[in-house]
């Protein structure tokens, strides 16, 4: 194994096994696992504890000490998520109710049945799913709101079945969620919205307080702290997983477009200074062009600074002797997205044993097809889709 530094992105060739990626450089693109932070543990637990002890009064001294706000309620009244609804452009509310539609359409396609089996004579097995209760949903704020995050949490929520969903998500400055995390709480139909974010949030939906009721189980992504609390309370409440940063793995030969992968890796990398973008180019010449079509494309990005540091700390370009090796790379990281932009792509497809979501040609945009084509981008990281 080589590595050469583009300007943005470390460079590898390896042939045969990914095995052959030494060097910390390699090791820290493959192995994602989890590393023990102790001060967030200490956070997240002290955070848990102070609203076990205190509920609502934790949770408002939080708001004021953490999102620099007070507020008069944690709770936000239906007209204000109404109202939020009304006040995004009509190419907005039609993108999220598209989004909506499509999200509906394919969960009620594979919600679970109830079957009956007699295993043997006058002895009969049940299994019937019912929906929970209540769940909570967790929508991130911060530096990007994702209104996408509620959609793909609570409509599935919906078509299960679920009694009752309720939402917190942090208040920005003006003591509000995000408006686009308001408006899609609107059209995913969600019952009660609460202005709590953070480890505050996981623990008062997880035990309850006198305002957020507890819940059968929390769902939706969030950074360290929020992933952290769920660990720590997954003896109280069932959780979805404690997810990690965004990922992207990019399987390009040399008949795809190196400024279409570009985009793709730019948009991935622009959700986190942490997220982990990948790209392993197969043919003579493939990796140079795609990196310099990454160096290209930044520059014209918003988000600029943060894709910069995701892709230096956690990007890499692998060059692969052949669409094999390109493959067992693949099946060894198991990403949780994976763009295959190679000739008959289907049977790369087939050949792919462990990713989140597969998406078939670099037509097939992974940035876009994330919110619009149904499918569930709650997916799992850091090699979990190994299991």
């Amino acid at each position: 194994m080589t590595a050469a530094m583009s300007s943005v992105m470390t460079r590898f060739r390896f042939s045969g096994s990914v095995d052959t990626l030494g060097g910390d450089d390699g090791h820290q693109l493959f192995n994602r696992s989890a590393i023990t932070d102790f001060t967030i543990q200490e956070t997240a637990r002290s955070i848990i504890e102070r609203v076990r002890t205190s509920g609502d009064v934790a949770l408002l001294e939080m708001a004021r000490d953490l999102d620099r706000v007070d507020l008069d309620s944690l709770e936000v009244p239906e007209d204000v998520i109404s109202r939020s609804l009304s006040a995004l452009s009509t190419d907005f509310q039609n993108a999220l109710r598209r989004s909506a539609r499509n999200i509906e359409r394919v969960h009620a396609a594979s919600r679970p049945e109830s079957t009956t089996i007699e295993v043997e004579p006058g002895v009969t097995v049940t299994r019937r799913p019912d929906a929970l209760a209540r769940i909570g949903v967790y929508a991130p704020g911060g530096k990007a709101a994702y209104a996408s995050s509620v959609l793909m949490a609570a409509i599935p929520a919906r078509v299960a079945g679920v009694s009752e969903v309720i939402l917190c998500s942090p208040p920005s400055h003006g003591g509000l969620p995000a408006r686009e995390v308001l408006a899609a709480s609107a059209i995913a139909g969600v019952d009660r919205v609460f202005a709590v974010g953070g480890a505050g949030a996981i623990a008062a939906m997880a035990i309850g307080t006198a305002t957020v009721p507890r819940v059968d189980k929390i769902v939706g992504p969030g950074n360290a702290y929020v992933a952290e609390a769920k660990i720590q309370l997954t003896s109280e409440v069932a959780i979805d997983s404690p997810a990690g940063p965004s990922e992207l793995l990019v399987i390009a030969d040399d008949s795809a477009d190196p400024a279409v992968i570009a985009r793709e890796v730019s948009a991935q990398a622009e959700h986190d200074t942490r997220a982990v973008v990948v790209v392993i180019a197969v043919g003579e010449g493939m990796a140079e062009k795609i990196s310099a079509a990454i160096d290209a494309d930044i520059v014209m990005q918003p988000r600029a600074d943060t894709i910069r540091e995701a892709l230096a700390t956690r990007g890499g370009v692998l060059s692969a002797q052949s669409v094999r090796d390109a493959i067992e790379a693949a099946n060894s990281f198991a990403p949780e997205h994976l763009l295959i932009a190679t000739r008959d792509a289907q049977a790369v497809a087939d050949s792919i044993r462990s990713a989140g979501s597969v998406f078939l040609g670099e037509t097939s945009s992974v940035a876009f097809g994330d919110y619009i084509t149904g499918a569930n981008h709650v997916l799992p990281t850091g090699g979990m889709a190994r299991c």
